[in-house]
C-alpha cells in the first residue's frame, strides 16, 4: 500500500481514464477482461413434480368442488321454485309479517345460503393451492374448513334442499362432495 502524505495507509486508485504506471519493459500486459456472456441460464429453481398421492388428492378435491358447484348451479336454475317453497317457511318464522318483507327475507335466506356454500368452496380451493405449494399448515386449515363446510351444509340444507326426488339428488351430491373431500384430505 502506498503511504498517504497525511500518514494513513490506503490503497491508491486511479481515476477513470487516467494512465496507469508505466509497465517495465519486458513485462506482459494483463490479458483483456472477458466480455459479458448471456448464455448462462437464470438461477430459477425447478419446481419438482408433485408425488402421485398429492396429484390424486388434488383430483379428488377438484371433483368435490365440481359436485358442490353442480348443486349451486342447479339451485340457481330452479331458484323460483326454491323461493316459492321458502315463502311459507319464512312466513312461519315471523307470523303476521308484511308480504313484501317475507319476500325480501326469503331472498336473503336463499341467496345467503348459496353464498355461504360458495364461499366455503372457494376458501377450500384457495387452501388446496396452499397445500399444493407444499405448506404443511394448509392441511390443518383444510381440515378446519371441511368441518365448517359440514356445518354450512347442515344449515343450508334447510333452505336449498327441495322436496321429493330433487332433494335426494341434492343430498346425494352433497354427500359425494364431502366424501371426495375427506378422501382427498387423507391422500394429501
Amino acid at each position: 500500500m502506498a503511504q498517504d502524505p497525511v500518514g494513513e495507509d490506503r490503497p491508491r486508485t486511479m481515476p477513470q481514464g487516467a494512465a496507469g504506471p508505466p509497465t517495465p519493459p519486458g513485462s506482459l500486459a494483463p490479458p483483456p477482461r472477458p466480455g459479458l456472456s448471456w448464455s448462462a441460464p437464470a438461477p430459477i429453481p425447478v419446481i419438482p413434480v408433485a408425488p402421485r398421492n398429492v396429484r390424486t388428492a388434488r383430483t379428488l378435491w377438484l371433483f368435490s368442488f365440481a359436485a358442490g358447484l353442480a348443486v349451486l348451479v342447479g339451485s340457481f336454475m330452479t331458484r323460483e321454485s326454491h323461493l316459492q317453497r321458502l315463502k311459507p317457511v319464512v312466513a312461519g318464522m315471523a307470523p303476521g309479517g308484511d308480504p313484501e318483507a317475507v319476500t325480501t327475507a326469503t331472498g336473503i335466506v336463499f341467496w345467503g345460503s348459496m353464498g355461504a356454500v360458495l364461499l366455503v368452496i372457494l376458501l377450500e380451493a384457495a387452501m388446496l393451492g396452499v397445500v399444493m405449494g407444499r405448506r404443511g399448515w394448509g392441511r390443518w386449515a383444510l381440515l378446519l374448513l371441511l368441518a365448517g363446510h359440514v356445518f354450512v351444509l347442515l344449515v343450508a340444507a334447510v333452505f336449498l334442499v327441495p322436496d321429493g326426488d330433487a332433494g335426494s339428488y341434492v343430498m346425494l351430491l352433497w354427500g359425494l362432495e364431502l366424501l371426495l373431500a375427506v378422501v382427498g384430505l387423507m391422500f394429501s
